[in-house]
């Protein structure tokens, strides 16, 4: 089971441990993300920050997934 995701989950990280999170990613920050050095150091709470997204929304949208997933299996 992957960690839970919190705002100071680093994006990179995030994408690696949780696949589906990539259609939160992209609804907020768009695809410019996925091509940016910074996501494999920088947290959810900073990319919200630069996209002016609460970082809880991310965060909530993101462990939603993953709780649905545990459901599924």
């Amino acid at each position: 089971m992957a960690k839970k995701v919190t705002k100071d989950s680093v994006i990179g990280d995030v994408l690696k441990e949780h696949p589906r999170a990539v259609k939160v990613i992209e609804k907020y920050f768009g695809k410019g993300c996925f091509t940016c050095p910074g996501m494999k150091v920088e947290s959810l709470s900073f990319g919200a920050m630069m996209h002016n997204v609460d970082p809880e929304v991310l965060v909530r949208e993101i462990n939603t997934l993953e709780a649905e997933d545990g459901r599924e299996n």
